[in-house]
């Protein structure tokens, strides 16, 4: 672990493996933290805050340490890519063109955006001068999961950081590797010690009691809905604002206007991006009745061409899925999904790939039937859609509403001003034309209902949610 500057290990000095799910061997044992080694973390922030330089410092000299750090991201970014497609399972070219980069590109947004951004606002009020300013809260915990391990960090902590905080972080168990690898590169760029801490360990204990600790004057969850409300309980016991990033059930409206043979083989590849494992992709594939033939012949052939193999391989577009427990529930959720009388349109399942047998590998399917269907109500984290016909727009839109989460949606269609129309009925936190999983810097992404709360990330707004205002007044 890193914490305070130091490697180090658990107090218990326990551990657990990190393993390869392209092929199930074990690749590295990590410290097992648990809640000794988070008030060590938290404590060691909380100094940092208070009696370091971090928090003092100018913007922008705050900035050049994290373009500093964004500069050795780019240096390390085949070695950075290689760690996340092993833990992950995810194809090299995707954590070396997409992931990592993002990373980097994460780090420079908000170092650039901290510089320009006003601390300090008058308020006109008759009869006194004032004003409103801004400053770190001091000590934010982030609680990260498996799908996109740095990425996420670097969306979470880059706020945080140009904002003056410090950070305590608790990577997914099953991957852990790039965030450790991080804490190297930020040591290497001078990043003062206690401003960044890594517990490594389980959810159930790490995490938990990073969720619990009173310390922490912020924190951020990204994961599951049923763990966001444990760790929202635990925050508003100690009166924690909480930032909960959490699933989604996301749709792709598709108008008979649209360019279906485009639609068909984009909504594959969201499918398949990191294996499904995408809080936000397109899952439901709401098509108009007069195209839906054609849509789904297209992406059928799509998903029969995609090319299953270890991240590693060369020629490979998709990976396992991040472990046999992951794997166990998608292969459960297909089975339920047809007891439940879901047809299906193209068969998934379980995969062998030769050399790799010990791999999490599952191919894509495509399931149809009514939207009371397991399939098309709850989110499995796989390559699978399901897809369901619809007459008209209010129709769609009823569609699409009808799920409780609220993450992003997609409507593809010629006619821009029906797009847009419908793109603003559709509740969640994202609306994309044309396209699916779109994430441009200084967008605000986030969700509503079931897929999260508390503000999102990727917009100037994030910043501001890592520093609180106070009113200063004098009467005249």
């Amino acid at each position: 672990m890193y914490v305070d500057g130091e490697w180090t290990e658990a107090a218990s000095s326990s551990s657990f493996e990190v393993r390869d799910p392209g092929d199930g061997c074990v690749i590295a044992n990590v410290a097992a933290g648990e809640a000794r080694d988070i008030e060590k973390a938290v404590e060691a922030a909380r100094w940092a805050f208070r009696h370091g330089t971090w928090a003092g410092m100018p913007a922008n000299d705050r900035a050049v340490y994290l373009h500093r750090l964004a500069d050795l991201v780019d240096r390390d970014r085949a070695i950075l890519a290689q760690l996340e497609s092993l833990d992950v399972g995810k194809p090299l070219a995707q954590s070396t063109g997409g992931d990592i980069p993002n990373v980097s590109a994460t780090l420079r947004y908000y170092a650039d955006l901290s510089v320009h951004t006003r601390r300090r606002e008058p308020i006109a009020v008759s009869g006194y001068e004032a004003r409103s300013v801004r400053s770190p809260y001091g000590v934010c915990g982030f609680i990260f999961p498996w799908n996109f391990p740095l990425l996420l960090v670097g969306w979470g902590i880059s706020p945080a950081l140009a904002a003056g905080n410090c950070v305590v972080i608790k990577p997914a168990e099953d991957t852990p590797l790039t965030t450790l690898y991080f804490c190297k590169l930020a040591e290497e760029a001078g990043i003062p010690k206690g401003v960044i801490n890594v517990v490594t360990g389980l959810g159930e204990t790490a995490g938990a009691a990073l969720a619990e600790h009173p310390g922490i004057r912020r924190l951020s969850f990204t994961g599951s809905p049923e763990i966001g409300r444990q760790v929202a309980e635990s925050c508003g016991r100690n009166l924690v604002p909480v930032k909960l990033e959490l699933g989604g059930k996301g749709a792709a409206v598709i108008f008979d206007d649209a360019d279906v043979d485009a639609a068909a083989r984009a909504l594959a590849g969201a499918i398949t991006l990191n294996t499904g494992q995408v809080c936000c992709t397109a899952t439901r594939w709401v098509v108009a009745k007069k195209v839906m033939s054609r849509l789904v012949d297209v992406a059928c052939e799509a998903l029969s061409k995609v090319s299953i193999g270890h991240a590693l391989d060369e020629g490979t577009s998709m990976g396992p899925v991040v472990s046999e427990k992951q794997r166990q529930r998608v292969l459960g959720y297909l089975e339920r999904g047809e007891r439940e009388g879901a047809s299906v349109l193209l068969r998934g399942g379980p995969h062998r790939v030769e050399g790799h047998e010990g791999g999490y590998y599952v191919k894509p399917s495509l399931l149809t039937g009514a939207p009371e269907n397991v399939c098309a109500r709850e989110e499995i984290f796989g390559p699978v859609a399901y897809v369901m016909p619809f007459e008209d727009e209010a129709e769609a839109v009823e569609l699409v509403n009808s799920s409780n989460y609220g993450l992003a949606n997609s409507v593809w269609s010629g006619d821009l001003s029906r797009a847009n129309r419908v793109a603003e009925c559709l509740v969640a936190g994202n609306s994309w034309i044309n396209a699916h999983n779109v994430f441009p810097h200084g967008v605000p992404y986030a969700g509503c209902n079931l897929s999260g709360m508390g503000g999102g990330v990727l917009g100037p707004e994030t910043l501001l949610d890592y520093l609180r205002s106070q009113s200063i007044v004098r009467p005249f």
